[in-house]
């Protein structure tokens, strides 16, 4: 089981990964937590020629805090093309989301999205996908 330490262990050396142009994670049903969250993405943002993200991170501890790093760190890979980030069965929460969603829409070379947040409740409404990214309406 991966909790916040063995996380950060591995945000470390992905972070050491710096030509990096493509990352799969598959972490689901583990014990990370926003602080776990957090130490990946640190790592992630420093592998500045990726290109395309693949996380799943489903059914593990992510809360808001967590989907706000998430959205920072996302923000911080200016060089992706592709990404696709699955973060159903966690409790990010509406605040959480519109985290995520800003932190995404700044990354301007982005083409394919693919995100997924099965098992929380957000309004229609909260979020459009718009040519530049998500836009957010509230």
């Amino acid at each position: 089981m991966i909790g916040d330490n063995r996380a950060k262990y591995l945000g470390e050396r992905i972070a050491k990964c710096v030509t990096l142009t493509s990352l799969n994670l598959k972490l689901s049903r583990n014990s990370i937590g926003d602080n776990g969250a957090k130490f990946l993405v640190e790592g992630i943002a420093k592998c500045v020629n990726l290109t395309s993200l693949n996380q799943n991170l489903i059914y593990n501890s992510i809360g808001e805090n967590g989907a706000k790093y998430l959205g920072e760190g996302i923000a911080r890979c200016v060089t992706l093309t592709s990404l696709k980030l699955d973060l159903s069965g966690n409790s990010i929460g509406e605040n959480g989301a519109k985290y995520l969603g800003k932190g995404i829409s700044k990354c301007v070379t982005l083409t394919s999205l693919n995100l997924k947040l099965s098992f929380f409740s957000f309004y229609e409404n909260d979020f459009r996908i718009c040519e530049n990214g998500i836009r957010i309406l509230k």
